[in-house]
């Protein structure tokens, strides 16, 4: 069967009875943001920017799996390291809010270090 060229995603957040906390929802999953305490808000749970970050991180795990199973490399196992810096004093943009630096970090099991970065190689140019 093949892939279908389009696909939808759809995402909802809504505010909460307390401040700086936000109930997001995806299809059935439901789960809590929280703004960071340099905003005034909890920080308890994670933050957006710790959110986004992990959706990179995930991003980089799921796809380096399909690249490998495609390329039929004998890949056993990675796991994904992000750091994300942002220096507000420095801003990329005035007008929004952006890290200053992304790094990613990825450890393979099983696969040698050439057959790595042929997959990361791939995974930059998705």
């Amino acid at each position: 069967m093949a892939q279908a060229e389009i696909r939808q995603y759809e995402a909802t957040a809504s505010s909460t009875d307390t401040f700086g906390r936000v109930l997001c929802s995806a299809r059935n999953h439901h789960f809590i943001v929280d703004g960071p305490e340099q905003n005034g808000c909890p920080g308890e749970a994670i933050t957006p920017a710790e959110l986004f970050l992990s959706g990179v991180a995930c991003c980089g795990v799921e796809l380096i799996q399909v690249l490998a199973k495609s390329a039929s490399l004998p890949l056993r196992g990675i796991s994904v390291k992000i750091h994300g810096f942002m220096d507000r004093s420095k801003p990329v943009r005035p007008d929004v809010s952006l890290f200053n630096s992304v790094r990613l970090q990825f450890r393979m099991k099983g696969i040698t270090d050439a057959g790595a970065k042929q997959l990361v190689e791939a995974f930059k140019g998705r």
